[in-house]
Formats: C-alpha cells, sequence, structure tokens
C-alpha cells in the first residue's frame, strides 16, 4: 500500500496541479467557487482515472468509470463543504482550495482503492 500511495501521490499531484490551475482560473474569471470545482473537476475526470488507473492501480477498466466519477463527487461535495467554511470565516479562497488539496488527496486515494480499483491487485 505504501508504494501505491507513494505513486497516487504523484500522479494526483500533477492531476491536482492541473485541476488546482483551472479552479483557480475559474475563481478568476468570477466564476462562484462551486462551479469553478465542479468545472475544474469535470474536466480532469476522464484524465486522472486513466492515469490514476494504469500508473497507481495497474487497472484502468472502462467499466470502473462509474465507481470512478461516484468518488468525485464525493470529493466534490466534500471540497465545496471546506470552501464554504473558508468563505463564512472569510479566508481567502485560493488558500482554502490548497489547504484542502491533502486531506481531500487522501481521502480519494482510500475511496479509489477501496471502491473503485479493487478488482485488480495493487503494483
Amino acid at each position: 500500500m505504501k508504494k501505491e500511495l507513494f505513486k497516487f501521490l504523484i500522479v494526483g499531484g500533477l492531476n491536482t496541479l492541473v485541476g488546482y490551475s483551472l479552479f483557480a482560473i475559474f475563481l478568476y474569471l468570477n466564476l462562484h467557487y462551486t462551479v469553478a470545482v465542479l468545472f475544474a473537476t469535470v474536466i480532469g475526470v476522464v484524465f486522472n482515472f486513466f492515469t490514476i488507473g494504469k500508473f497507481v492501480f495497474a487497472n484502468n477498466e472502462a467499466q470502473l468509470l462509474f465507481r470512478f466519477v461516484g468518488v468525485y463527487v464525493v470529493v466534490y461535495l466534500l471540497n465545496i463543504s471546506g470552501l464554504w467554511f473558508f468563505e463564512h470565516i472569510k479566508f481567502d479562497l485560493y488558500i482554502g482550495g490548497a489547504v484542502l488539496v491533502l486531506p481531500l488527496a487522501l481521502i480519494s486515494f482510500f475511496l479509489n482503492k477501496y471502491f473503485v480499483f479493487t478488482s485488480k491487485k495493487g503494483m
């Protein structure tokens, strides 16, 4: 599991960099944070599915995409809940989004490992 987590953090780090950049761009364009997170998430789902599936869990079977999307829905809801909290305490949403990255990445790893990519054993 340590090797999978390490690979997940590396691949996820790249995916997160892209996703966070999209989030920041959408915020900059004055989209509400819920819409900014939604657009950044939707754009990244398919790319992330194949990179995480192939390089982390050695399994990118297309039928797992629905479960993967389910994980993203959970992570999205947690993300906007965290951002809602930051907004209500008048905390900068750019920094708040960055603060949420690691805890959400860990939640995502465990959900993907035990809910999505369970049919093949990890590398």
